[in-house]
């Protein structure tokens, strides 16, 4: 259960078995079942989620509309760093789309690696910087390519999105309704 966590946690820190043990004692082993709410818009963020298995979708809740921000599949981290550090309310809503098993690791737990076993502050601003690169990376697709071009490079560079996310998801991750999504597909498979 905690070898796919601690074989990632490697590529960012070397720990030896006694720091392992310490680290796998603060998980929680959550099942989750398939479109089950994690955290809801308004609630503290008290948690940074490991995907065992399955996948997550964050989402904002605009005039009354779901906007996709992000999906996270298994092998993968998700917090939202915001509510995480300063303790305030999330805006975000994260809920799994398939059945999924999740590692959680508190706030207060993290704080406490972070001072007993100092090469966590390593990971900790490694993923720091990886949240960053991934907000930027997104932000820049949303400002710099057309709706065919970002289907394009989520094609290119995600396909797990593709074979595993609803088509209604993938259209509102692009910033697009489902029927332009439809004609998008549609052009690019029909060049094909």
């Amino acid at each position: 259960m905690y070898d796919q966590i601690l074989n990632r946690l490697s590529k960012f820190i070397t720990l030896n078995k006694s720091e392992q043990q310490i680290f796998v004692s603060k998980l929680i082993v959550k099942q989750c079942k398939k479109k089950e709410l994690i955290l809801k818009e308004g609630q503290v963020c008290k948690f940074a989620y490991f995907i065992n298995t399955g996948c997550l979708r964050y989402y904002y809740n605009v005039e009354g509309q779901e906007n996709t921000a992000q999906f996270f599949f298994e092998d993968g981290w998700y917090t939202d760093y915001d509510s995480f550090l300063s303790g305030k309310p999330t805006k975000q809503n994260i809920e799994t789309l398939e059945k999924t098993e999740l590692l959680l690791l508190s706030a207060d737990d993290l704080q406490q690696l972070f001072i007993n076993i100092p090469k966590f502050e390593r990971f900790g601003r490694l993923m720091a910087e990886n949240a960053f690169l991934g907000i930027r990376q997104r932000s820049e697709m949303l400002e710099n390519q057309t709706a065919e071009e970002r289907y394009l490079s989520l094609m290119k560079e995600r396909p797990k999105v593709l074979d595993r996310i609803p088509q209604h998801y993938i259209a509102s991750y692009l910033g697009i309704k489902p029927p332009s999504l439809s004609r998008i597909r549609k052009r690019i498979f029909t060049k094909k």
